[in-house]
């Protein structure tokens, strides 16, 4: 099954291969299909029974947001205005740019902030603050607290859970609890999407 696949992959690649995992998917535009709140989910639960340190995964979780978001900003201030003008491109479009602009612009540079608790939305939105522009001393700070916060909960709760559920039942139920954490992360892009497909429509 594929939680316990993803318990076997962190018990597997450690605390090195979650820092990469989670550093690809903030930091790369490919990376966007990678379990991210999953993942901490899992780790938290496994440091629940002892398989991992809590405070160490925080931090590896935590800093490898952090320094996937530096590359993805990074990537978006150097190459974005090439990438975003290919005319045959879907996702990176000039027009997208302009919209990464104006969302920044409607609602402030906590868009970076909140974004990190989105899925697919966490990997484009360090990438488009750098291709529109935001300055890097703006975005650092949010993108740092964003980082903490995101490393920090996801993995306290799937901690907090584990406790509360206990080793003899965690089998029973970490399938809910795993399809809780992705439908937390899921539910506000498909309302955003919705949102913004009917205000095309109108338009």
């Amino acid at each position: 099954m594929f939680e316990w696949d993803l318990t076997s992959l962190i018990q597997t690649v450690g605390y090195a291969g979650m820092f990469g995992i989670v550093f690809v998917e903030t930091g790369l535009l490919a990376g966007f299909f990678l379990p991210g709140d999953t993942l901490l989910l899992t780790a938290g639960i496994l440091a629940s029974s002892g398989a991992l340190s809590l405070p160490l995964t925080m931090l590896v979780c935590a800093v490898g947001s952090i320094c996937g978001d530096q590359l993805g900003y990074y990537v978006g201030y150097r190459f974005g205005p090439s990438v975003f003008s290919r005319p045959q491109s879907r996702f990176f479009n000039p027009e997208n740019v302009q919209k990464a602009r104006g969302f920044f612009d409607k609602y402030g540079l906590i868009t970076i902030l909140v974004a990190r608790f989105i899925p697919v939305i966490r990997a484009f939105a360090p990438t488009m603050a750098g291709a529109s522009k935001v300055p890097y001393r703006q975005f650092l700070p949010l993108s740092i607290l964003g980082g903490v916060l995101w490393g920090v909960s996801i993995t306290a709760l799937g901690y907090f859970l584990g406790n509360l559920i206990g080793p003899k039942t965690l089998e029973r139920y970490i399938l809910i609890v795993l399809a809780v954490g992705i439908l937390a992360g899921i539910v506000p892009s498909v309302i955003h999407l919705i949102r913004s497909g009917r205000h095309s429509k109108q338009s």
